[in-house]
């Protein structure tokens, strides 16, 4: 296990301090998380009864492109019949209520994502159980932004590398958040949190590590489509869907991700519906990014900004 090092500390929403700055998430210290508070009753309740989330999955589910994508009898009946197996400790939802009313960006992007990853799962995972563990991991992968400030989420102006660092922070926190939530330190959602940002080549964060488990990529690639096609405060528009597809086929031309986890998405977008291992990719690069976009650029000192 490559161990981390916390650049910055971890809190609940209630801001109870789990870990400081400087602190290894060795085994022994995830153990120690894991196992704090488990005497504590911590009832878990059904995330599409919370609230308006059932109402809100099938509402941004109605609006395009996820309607191509959802249409088709029963598709979007058997997905809540799916997720309905999701239960969470109230601290998760009271998250996800933090999101609703500070941040609604966020809190859609985790629902969306977790209604396309378990569609895409259907497809990609054969083994039942393992199709359960997947569902059973929720909306949780972006947990860690509570640890976030609000106006570095929603900063319309380039970040600076300290607020970069901040925000990449999520990933970190989400996995502490998760363990000690979850009282589990070999939980799915903890381990899919830590590493939806690391990439097939080493090239991701936080820990930069060869990506070589499926289910997280399955999240990886959703999480990636989701941001490029929903609205951003970093850019002045949206992604087209055929940018966005084309964007995915970049990362896997450049083996950022595999192949078949953009197979099973482009398929849902096929009149026929086709299986995804027959699903071709097209070549041809002809979207249209959105201009103004931020991402990737960094405010240095002096109100001057660079690539990264």
């Amino acid at each position: 296990m490559n161990m981390l090092r916390l650049l910055y500390p971890v809190h609940t929403i209630d801001n109870e301090l789990l870990l400081p700055k400087g602190a290894v998430l060795s085994p022994s210290m995830i153990g120690v998380l894991a196992s704090s508070d488990k005497f504590v009753s911590r009832k878990r309740i059904s995330l599409l009864r919370h609230g308006t989330v059932k109402k809100d999955i099938r509402n941004f589910l109605s609006q395009p492109p996820y309607d191509i994508i959802f249409s088709g009898k029963g598709k979007i009946t058997t997905l809540l019949d799916l997720m309905e197996k999701v239960h969470f400790p109230r601290p998760l939802l009271q998250s996800l209520d933090y999101f609703y009313e500070k941040d609604f960006d966020t809190y859609s992007h985790a629902l969306i994502v977790f209604a396309l990853s378990v569609l895409l799962a259907k497809d990609l995972i054969r083994d039942p159980k393992e199709l359960i563990q997947e569902i059973s991991a929720g909306p949780t992968h972006d947990i860690g932004k509570v640890c976030v400030p609000l106006h570095i989420l929603k900063k319309t102006t380039p970040l600076t590398r300290n607020e970069l660092g901040i925000l990449k922070h999520h990933s970190a926190a989400g996995y502490v958040l998760l363990c000690h939530y979850f009282h589990d330190k070999q939980s799915l959602a903890a381990k899919i949190a830590r590493d939806h940002h690391e990439r097939r080549d080493a090239s991701g964060y936080p820990r930069g590590i060869h990506l070589n488990d499926h289910m997280v990529e399955i999240i990886a690639a959703c999480d990636v489509y989701d941001a490029l096609i929903s609205p951003r405060p970093y850019r002045q528009g949206s992604y087209d869907n055929r940018a966005a597809l084309e964007e995915l086929t970049r990362m896997a031309e450049r083996n950022k991700i595999g192949w078949n986890v953009v197979k099973a998405l482009v398929s849902h977008f096929r009149k026929a519906k086709i299986h995804y291992s027959e699903t071709r990719i097209s070549k041809d690069k002809r979207g249209t990014p959105p201009p103004g976009n931020l991402h990737g650029i960094i405010a240095e000192e002096g109100g001057r900004s660079k690539d990264v």
